[in-house]
């Protein structure tokens, strides 16, 4: 039987669980590809993990993009991609919590720190995927309380 590529897309906000996530559920199946793994001062970040998510569908791996991928300007070319290898595209949906985000992003210590301004900015243009954004599923993540997820079909019929 065949494997089904999959094109994961995480948006949510920093500190949102995302990465978390991703080792938790992902990580078996799912190549990582994150702008937070570039080094600092690359520049054409956006290429470069296009490049990278090509890369992985062509030789037939499934991928996981862990960035905020806040609006369809950012999850728009990711979900081509996927279709254009015939692969199944998931938005992982992290409802916003901006003072729980906060509060996370307070405590990481050094480049895993987001200044509370790049938090605040994202939350203003983050914007909730639906199926009408090319999406095959839309899954809502939250956490359990336990350390772990729950996740869910979205409520918007997705």
């Amino acid at each position: 039987m065949a494997t089904t590529l999959d094109v994961a897309v995480l948006v949510g906000l920093q500190a949102s669980g995302k990465s978390t996530f991703y080792r938790q559920r992902l990580t078996a199946s799912h190549v990582l590809v994150s702008k937070d793994l570039f080094p600092r001062g690359a520049r054409r970040k956006q290429d470069r993990q296009m490049r990278l998510v090509e890369e992985a569908l062509a030789s037939g791996r499934s991928v996981a993009i862990d960035n905020t991928n806040p609006t369809p300007q950012e999850w728009g070319p990711l979900v081509a991609a996927g279709h254009a290898h015939g692969a199944h595209v998931t938005a992982y949906w992290f409802p916003p919590d901006l003072e729980g985000s906060l509060r996370r992003n307070a405590a990481r210590q050094g480049r895993d720190r987001v200044p509370d301004v790049g938090v605040r900015a994202t939350a203003r243009r983050l914007r909730r995927p639906g199926r009408a954004d090319g999406f095959d599923s839309v899954l809502d993540v939250r956490f359990d309380g336990r350390g772990g997820f729950h996740v869910t079909r979205a409520t918007d019929g997705s």
